[in-house]
């Protein structure tokens, strides 16, 4: 009985820290670092993005109006780095078909992004698993 209650104990911390290989489902933006600064998340309006096998939407919302997308673009894991290629942005962007790599981790419920930006901007970014 006490071994059996030992690998239910040692299966059940194992299990908590599966990782499907995927950033499938929606996660607001909570804050970040930009080149050693703190930056708070937003209190006017909230960003989000909803990723799926391969791609994501960025959306931004206010309250009160309708929710809009201000970039999609496509997501490729290896190991403990995500490449992201924005296709699409509502504004000008320097960013747009360019492939950016970021270090991830995902403690909890939060998303970690770590990279340096192509104009030189080091960049550590939160989001929170909204669902």
């Amino acid at each position: 009985m006490k071994k059996l209650l030992v690998a239910v104990l040692f299966f059940g911390v194992l299990s908590s820290f599966t990782f499907d290989g995927g950033l499938s489902g929606r996660w607001e933006y909570s804050g970040g670092i930009y080149n050693g600064k703190p930056s708070p998340a937003p209190t006017e309006y909230t960003l989000r993005r909803q990723y799926n096998a391969e791609h994501y939407a960025g959306t931004f919302l206010e309250k009160d109006e309708q929710p809009r997308t201000y970039e999609t673009g496509n997501y490729k894991l290896q190991l403990d780095s995500c490449f992201e290629t924005q296709t699409y942005s509502a504004q000008p962007s320097k960013l747009l078909n360019v492939t950016v790599k970021y270090h991830f981790q995902i403690r909890n419920d939060t998303l970690i992004f770590n990279g340096i930006l192509p104009n030189g901007t080091v960049v550590e970014e939160y989001w929170k698993r909204v669902q």
